[in-house]
């Protein structure tokens, strides 16, 4: 099996698909595909255009959550992250979804895109749209993730899933664009968050990342 991987580092949704395959042993290629200025073929992996998209020999697919769920059924034989039972698979996929159609909006689209990717593109921060996504929108969606944690080291079953592994993909965006998830509110999410990120999986990526954003910040 020969694994290719679409997308943009930056991405959380590209970050949640190399999380998944490191977690789970599997080697890929990376080949970066932006958002904008596409080849026309990669038209022909992914219709919409998003990323990332995946080859597996001859097949080819696209959405993060689709391109995860396909992997794990495909190797069995390796931990699973989509739960041991049909509770816990409703439970990660609801939440992996929750991330990423409740937190992406917010944490990636207005709050990093502003301050990280619209300076790139010579465009001005739209720092009012920043301020209310971090303090009207997201305390609530933190409140409910927080409060469905409890006491937990992970939201289901107190084991490593992709209900895990998205929210903090969705996080980590935010870091980058300079905020932080504030640990005296929601003590549960941000111990969460230092776990996941303490994984080999988030090390193995965030040097490349952190070099990307000083490429783009014209700091490298």
């Amino acid at each position: 099996m020969s694994l290719t991987v679409y997308g943009a580092p930056l991405s959380p949704f590209v970050r949640k698909l190399r999380l998944f395959l490191a977690e789970k042993g599997l080697a890929y290629q990376l080949e970066i595909i932006t958002p904008f200025g596409q080849p026309q073929w990669y038209r022909e992996l992914s219709p919409l255009g998003r990323i990332p998209a995946l080859k597996d020999g001859d097949l080819a697919m696209a959405d993060s959550s689709v391109i995860c769920q396909y992997l794990e059924e495909q190797h069995p034989e390796l931990p699973p992250l989509y739960g041991q039972n049909p509770g816990q698979r409703a439970q990660i996929r609801w939440l992996e979804k929750y991330a990423d159609y409740e937190l992406a909006p917010l944490t990636t689209f207005a709050v990093f895109r502003n301050r990280v990717l619209k300076p790139t593109m010579n465009k001005p921060c739209d720092e009012a749209a920043v301020q209310s996504a971090l303090h009207d929108k997201l305390p609530a969606h933190f409140d409910y993730l927080e409060a469905t944690l409890g006491t937990a080291d992970y939201f289901v079953d107190n084991a490593l899933s992709m209900a895990d592994l998205a929210f903090a993909c969705q996080l980590i965006n935010l870091e980058h664009a300079g905020e932080q998830l504030d640990s005296l509110r929601w003590p549960a999410l941000a111990a969460l968050l230092q776990r996941v990120k303490a994984r080999p999986s988030v090390l193995e990526v965030l040097p490349g990342e952190q070099r990307t954003l000083a490429k783009l910040s014209g700091k490298a």
